[in-house]
């Protein structure tokens, strides 16, 4: 079921730094801002450093980024591949 909320001018240009890509939508960010915060981390300080990881738009595309790169390329090393070329 779709509904339509109303968000002030301010929230949706703090949202709209969060997203990792142009395309993506309000809910998907609201969904990782949510499952961010579930039950299981009640800490105050890890959620206060969750928050402001999930707040910095920067951040976040080169998590975004990094993880695209990983999964569709071939730019990484597996760790035993990587141990034996520098003779670990």
């Amino acid at each position: 079921m779709i509904s339509t909320i109303q968000i002030n001018k301010d929230l949706k240009k703090k949202l709209d730094k969060l997203k990792f890509y142009d395309r993506e939508t309000y809910n998907d960010i609201i969904l990782r801002l949510v499952d961010s915060c579930d039950e299981k981390n009640k800490d105050k300080e890890s959620l206060s450093e969750t928050v402001e990881v999930l707040s910095d738009p920067e951040t976040m595309r080169d998590l975004a980024e990094a993880l695209e790169d990983i999964n569709n390329s071939n730019k990484w090393v597996s760790w035993d591949d990587m141990k034996k070329e520098n003779g670990i």
